[in-house]
């Protein structure tokens, strides 16, 4: 799961790139598996009382929290407990960024809005940090919200400054070429299963006994010491992702701390499906989407010479690999990079003609615009290597993983043969949690009844791959008085604030007034992205019209 993004008119603005058992068991009150203990409740108590008390100090804000921040952006930091049993104890810091409510009507410059709060938000991930949002407010589809509400960011425990983790040397992550086969040898499993145990102690060795502390159930209980700090009484925040599950905690374990909660891109909440199995219907939706993206590169054939089917372009991107695997584009892209830069098309539409482009130039003979697309970039190496850490010990907290390498082994093969696209890759990145150091604990089963929470708005792209349509339905099952607007024959993983003025609709209803549709909702697709030529072919054209 990686983060969702905010979507404007103009463009997409990326806003980025439970709780550990305690020796003997996990906690929760006794005989009711996966309910939070009552020493974390009363800790959580605590440190929300002391939030209140001692505010948010904010000042400028760093070049590491917003670099070039504009003057009414703010930075601060909130102190929680590194361990919520144990109130008193360690203290950890969460950098907080705000940016004030305008109160200015962007649709009538003499009425002035009131203001409503503070808005959270968190972007997803784990690891994705939302210190950024505060920006948000300059974009035409969020003046509105910006105006009634204090935009309100944070970078999570473990992301950024708060409280960093790291699990190996960010010199050594991310290193290029890499290889990326869809079918993997007996040989190179064996190697990555190699790696995986290295990274699992390379985390265990660089972060120590605070390793077990970050997870989703401390993520939700640092929510509430934020909205104390802030002065707020109730919550109004905006999920999307890997966010919605936690804030999905959040409302099941303080419905009466909930005043508005937009979960985006939601992701399924069932028990079962944390992480393990999440991951597996992914790499399920990855195909599907991967299609999608095919079959839009066949439909523009004429731009992009890819081929004229969506078989046709497979094998183009097949060929693609082969070339990479036998001499890395620039010393840097291999089948690895490939892999990523096209996996980023999964996410997000508005990336469906660079990456056929910088593809078509390069088996044109033209590999600079795949090396610039895709080559890994020094100066994100540190960042990158936090928000993998973040990833990887949250998901590895939360809840048990299989352990026998058999069973990944039987169920990535199994998946692969129909769902090659990610299945494998997916797999790798997950597999240090079969090997994991900290002790792991049963998922909360998220569940409100009747009454016990405000109405939720959970917004949706029927054919997210990150975030699977189905994982919106049961999030909207389980959260009594929910309800769920769904993007139809989309694709793009965060639609709230983006291009799309009938979600858009819904979500300002919610936010500026508190109403909700009577029933689900659901909104026309937005237009799918232009087909862009690839450089070299716009400058042949352009010759041809000058010499003509």
């Amino acid at each position: 799961m990686k983060a969702a993004a905010l979507y404007s008119a103009a463009g997409s603005l990326l806003l980025t790139t439970l709780a550990a058992a305690p020796a003997g068991g996990a906690p929760g009150t006794p005989g009711v598996p996966g309910v939070p203990g009552t020493a974390e409740l009363r800790g959580t108590a605590v440190a929300v009382a002391r939030a209140r008390a001692a505010g948010v100090d904010f000042g400028p804000c760093s070049a590491a929290d917003v670099p070039e921040a504009p003057a009414g952006v703010r930075c601060g930091t909130v102190a929680v407990p590194l361990d919520y049993a144990h109130p008193y104890g360690e203290q950890i810091r969460l950098t907080v960024s705000r940016a004030r409510a305008t109160h200015k009507d962007p649709h009538n410059s003499k009425r002035k809005i009131p203001r409503q709060g503070a808005l959270l938000y968190n972007p997803g991930g784990p690891g994705a940090s939302g210190m950024y949002f505060p920006l948000i407010g300059t974009v035409p589809e969020w003046k509105r919200i910006a105006a009634a509400y204090d935009l309100v960011g944070y970078a999570p425990r473990g992301v950024g400054r708060s409280a960093p983790l790291s699990c190996q040397d960010p010199k050594t992550f991310g290193t290029a070429p890499t290889a990326s086969p869809t079918h993997p040898s007996e040989a190179y499993k064996r190697q990555r299963i190699a790696q995986a145990k290295a990274y699992a102690r390379g985390c265990a060795e660089r972060s120590g006994s605070r390793l077990r502390f970050y997870h989703s159930l401390n993520n939700a209980r640092d929510l509430d010491v934020l909205r104390a700090a802030l002065g707020e009484d109730r919550l109004t925040f905006v999920g999307a992702s890997y966010g919605t599950y936690f804030g999905a905690l959040y409302a099941a374990m303080f419905p009466s701390h909930v005043r508005r909660m937009v979960l985006d891109a939601a992701v399924n909440p069932d028990p079962q499906r944390i992480w393990y199995r999440s991951n597996l219907d992914q790499s399920v939706a990855f195909e599907e989407r991967w299609a999608d993206f095919r079959e839009w590169i066949a439909r523009h054939d004429d731009v992009y010479r890819l081929g004229a089917t969506p078989a046709r372009v497979q094998r183009s991107y097949d060929t693609a690999r082969e070339r990479l695997a036998r001499k890395a584009a620039g010393g840097k892209v291999g089948p690895g990079q490939l892999q990523n830069a096209f996996l980023t098309a999964g996410y997000y539409d508005d990336y469906w003609p660079s990456r056929a482009a910088a593809l078509s130039a390069y088996l044109h003979g033209d590999p600079k615009p795949l090396v610039r697309l895709a080559a890994p970039r020094p100066g994100t190496a540190v960042a990158a290597e936090n928000g993998s850490a973040v990833y990887t010990a949250v998901e590895c907290n939360d809840a048990p993983w299989p352990t026998d390498w058999k069973v990944w082994d039987r169920d990535n093969t199994r998946l692969a043969r129909v769902a090659p696209f990610e299945t494998w890759d997916n797999a790798w990145m997950n597999l240090p949690c079969a090997y994991w150091p900290a002790p792991r604990q049963q998922p909360l089963d998220v569940r409100t009844g009747p009454g016990e929470l405000p109405p939720v708005l959970i917004l949706a792209a029927e054919r997210d791959a990150a975030a699977p349509y189905q994982g919106a339905l049961e999030m909207n099952r389980r959260l009594a008085g929910s309800v769920l607007v769904t993007e139809r024959d989309a694709g793009t993983h965060g639609i709230a604030g983006g291009p799309n003025a009938c979600v858009n609709g819904y979500l300002d209803a919610y936010l500026l007034e508190g109403r909700v549709p009577a029933r689900h909702a659901s909104c026309a697709p937005r237009r799918l992205p232009a087909a862009v030529r690839p450089a070299a072919q716009r400058d042949a054209l352009k010759g041809k019209a000058e010499r003509r």
